[in-house]
Formats: structure tokens, sequence, C-alpha cells
């Protein structure tokens, strides 16, 4: 993604990545289930809402925010995703947490911010405080998807779900970006063909079919922790990839955040 918005605006690589996910889960969907593309009616804008909210609002506000700062600094903020889930959770799904599931959230928080703060340090000022703010509103926007989809995962399989917000999500980008006409997308070279490419397949239609399908087992913060395992991940493509700096410490937090996700993860909901 941090590659990719060097050379796409971040509306057109939303509506590229989305529209290409959403046709292909589209795709498989009729040829594997078409009896599943049934939905009532009355069900249509609860997963509209969600198509807004984690496939219009949230990829606009990460892309936008990845303009203005590291990859490993936005990765920080958006550890804090957990974090919203339990008090979104907490209120919206009756989701009850044991001591310890929030000192693993916690943990997961604090070894992110172990990681990677020094690199985070390294890209200060006003323009990094708009991406801080940005990917905070992405943490929370991700969140709030992990909470509302368990109420439409209650009446259909995470495929369908996952299709039809993807698909509907994306439509509400289009109005948007058809003015322009998709400009970032008219003149892609071969390199950036294969980010986008690959952001569709394996970032959009796989990783959120797979994302949705986990909500569809586990409590929204039991999936949402497992987000912390991405900056980890960030932060080493980060510094293989962008020539961005990682502290030593840095696999010390990685222990950290695995440990948290064991502590969330390892007791028995109930």
């Amino acid at each position: 993604m941090r590659v990719a918005v060097e050379d796409i605006p971040p509306l057109d690589l939303a509506v590229l990545r989305f529209g290409q996910g959403g046709m292909i889960l589209l795709f498989v969907l009729i040829l594997s289930s078409p009896e599943k593309l049934k939905v009532q009616p009355k069900d249509t804008p609860f997963l509209a809402l969600l198509g807004v909210i984690f496939f219009s609002a949230f990829p606009l506000s990460f892309n936008t925010a990845l303009q203005y700062t590291e990859a490993s600094r936005g990765a920080a903020v958006i550890a804090t995703l957990p974090a919203w889930s339990i008090i979104l959770g907490r209120y919206f799904a009756g989701e009850r947490l044991r001591p310890r599931q929030v000192a693993g959230v916690a943990v997961t928080i604090v070894g992110v911010g172990v990681a990677i703060g020094s690199a985070s340090a390294d890209a200060g000022g006003g323009d990094a405080l708009i991406g801080d703010a940005l990917m905070l509103v992405t943490a929370f926007l991700g969140a709030l998807y992990g909470v509302l989809a368990k109420r439409a995962l209650a009446t259909y399989p995470p495929l369908t779900v996952t299709t039809y917000a993807m698909v509907i999500g994306t439509a509400f980008l289009l109005p948007a970006a058809l003015p322009g006409g998709l400009t970032g997308a008219a003149g892609l070279d071969g390199r950036a063909l294969q980010l986008v490419l690959g952001l569709g397949i394996f970032g959009g239609a796989v990783g959120f079919f797979l994302w949705t399908s986990a909500l569809s087992r586990l409590s929204p913060t039991r999936v949402a922790v497992y987000m912390n395992l991405n900056p980890m991940v960030a932060a080493l493509l980060g510094v293989l990839l962008l020539s961005e700096h990682a502290d030593p410490v840095f696999f010390l937090g990685f222990v950290a955040v695995v440990a948290g996700v064991y502590l969330v993860n390892a007791v028995p909901p109930g």
C-alpha cells in the first residue's frame, strides 16, 4: 500500500483494489453457491452500511494516511484497533472479556509501540500528525465493522457478507472517482499493475474474506487483536523494501505482540 499510493491516488487505489476484489468474490459465489446470493431486502441496507464502513471509508482514510506518514508510524497508530473493539464490542455486541484478555490487548499495543516507536519518532511534523489522525479514524472504522458484522454473520455466511459489503462499498466510491476518470489507473506501468492486482486479489478478496470468516467464529476483539501482528510485518517490509528504520528492540516488541495475542485467544470465551 505504501508503495502503491506513491503512484496512484488513494481514491483510485481503493476503487481498483476492492472493485476487482468484489468481482472475484462475486464470481466465486456464483460458481460455488449461487443460492447464497439471496438476501432479504430488509437486510440490504445493513450490508450496505458494512460496505460503506469497511470498503469505502476504511480504505480511503487508510490510503490517505499513508500519503502523510511512514508505514511503520501508521502501523503503530492502527494498533489501537483492538482497544476500540473492546469499547464498541461491550456496548454494541455485549462482548465481555476477562481481565487477562484485556491485558493481552494492552500488551499487543505496547509491543507495537516498543517495536516501531523509534521509527515513528523519526517521521515527525505536521504532515505526520495528519496521518496519525487518519490512521486513528481507520482503526475505529475497522473495529466498528468487526462489531457490526457479527449481526449479519448470524444470518448469512461470510462469503455472502463479504461479497455484498465489498461490491456495495466500491459502488459508493465510484461517484467520487469517476469525475477524475480514475486518472491513477490510466497510465499504470507493469510494476504498478502488479501491485494493484496483488492488492485486489490477496489484500482484497482473499484477505477480507478470511477476516470476515474469522469474525463468524470468534468475538470481535479476539479477531481484532490479530491485527497487531500486521505492523510487525509492515515494519519488516518497510525496512527491506522502503529503506525505513527499525530499532534493534523490534524483536522484543514482536515477542510482546505474540504474547498478547496468546493471552486474548487462549482464554475460552464465556
